[in-house]
């Protein structure tokens, strides 16, 4: 396994993380607690959760499995995106973001964080007030590292200005959705990245399994996420399916699987600190990880280059804000 800094910061994250959001739901306990173990041992640091995933079941489950081993862990939740209906149950707010964390904290049956994500930008509340609240978490030594997640690159920026203007804690990372399926962040994000010293950890580094060749010519296998999930399953586009018979034609012909191939391609991308994989399955979380070390020739990355070139532009495969925002462009 490889290791980065996140950004300009002292945090090294393994260059695959686990992604939990199927942990007490699509993947049932005893099974999860296997896959983190399984993650682990094959050199996986970030074990990456949040707040929201299974209505918090995620986060319970990680904290059992690394009873005893947290030391070996890099552990990230998040924070921002609603748990509870009314004025307080969402946000970036230091109300809502100490209250939070705390819970977190409990859930997952551990005394800090190593990096603990903003998930979404809210703009209700003024970025000094999350800014120095951040400040205040890591100091008290509860929190190590924060970061960004669902920013757009102007909100990212302006938060890294009022750190620098008010001598606050700065964002280290940013998680944001980059892959083939949506190479967006190239056209602002990763240049602010790379000016900034902010590592970028990408989420649905797959496009949620469509780039595994799972749901070729459209089909939806049982039990899978788009079998599960409606709101998923919309997201098995013509495009995006098109796609991913190109990538399944160019893996066949450099002899590895799509996913390992459009793992490869996302984690050669300058500025890709972690690319989050999840998995339900210990057999699927083994075939993502050693997809780092499958060697592929220069010009299949050309190739993928070329057929997802069409995805710099146009919409976000992931994207999360809270609902009083407005939509990406």
């Amino acid at each position: 396994m490889e290791y980065r800094h996140l950004g300009r910061s002292g945090l090294i994250v393994s260059v695959l993380g686990l992604g939990t959001n199927a942990f007490g739901g699509r993947a049932d306990k005893s099974t999860s607690i296997r896959i983190i173990h399984t993650a682990l041992d094959e050199g996986v640091t970030l074990i990456d959760t949040a707040n929201v995933y299974c209505a918090g079941e995620s986060e319970k489950i990680t904290g059992e499995a690394l009873r005893g081993r947290r030391s070996g862990a890099v552990l990230a939740t998040k924070a921002g995106l609603p748990v509870a209906a009314g004025p307080y149950g969402q946000g970036a707010s230091r109300r809502h973001l100490i209250e939070q964390l705390e819970k977190s904290l409990t859930a997952l049956n551990t005394d800090y964080l190593d990096l603990f994500y903003v998930h979404t930008f809210d703009p209700t509340t003024p970025l000094e007030e999350t800014l120095r609240t951040l400040d205040d978490m890591v100091q008290s030594g509860k929190v190590r590292y924060v970061a960004a997640s669902n920013y757009f690159a102007w909100e990212l920026m302006k938060a890294l200005h009022v750190s620098e203007l008010r001598g606050l804690v700065r964002f280290a990372g940013i998680q944001t959705s980059y892959s083939l399926a949506d190479r967006t962040p190239e056209a602002e994000l990763l240049p602010l990245c790379h000016d900034q010293g902010v590592g970028l950890v990408a989420y649905y580094p797959i496009a949620g399994g469509i780039l595994s060749g799972k749901y070729l010519k459209g089909e939806v296998p049982a039990g899978s996420r788009a079998d599960r999930d409606r709101r998923f399953a919309a997201r098995l586009q013509k495009s995006y399916l098109a796609l991913a018979e190109q990538v399944s034609d160019i893996a066949m012909r450099h002899g590895a699987t799509p996913a390992a191939l459009s793992l490869q391609w996302l984690t050669q991308r300058p500025g890709v600190s972690s690319a989050i994989v999840g998995a339900t399955s210990v057999t699927q979380a083994l075939d993502n990880m050693r997809a780092v070390n499958t060697p592929v020739r220069q010009d299949g990355m050309q190739e993928l280059d070329q057929v997802s070139e069409a995805f710099i532009t146009g919409e976000k495969f992931g994207w999360y804000r809270l609902q009083n925002q407005a939509a990406p462009d």
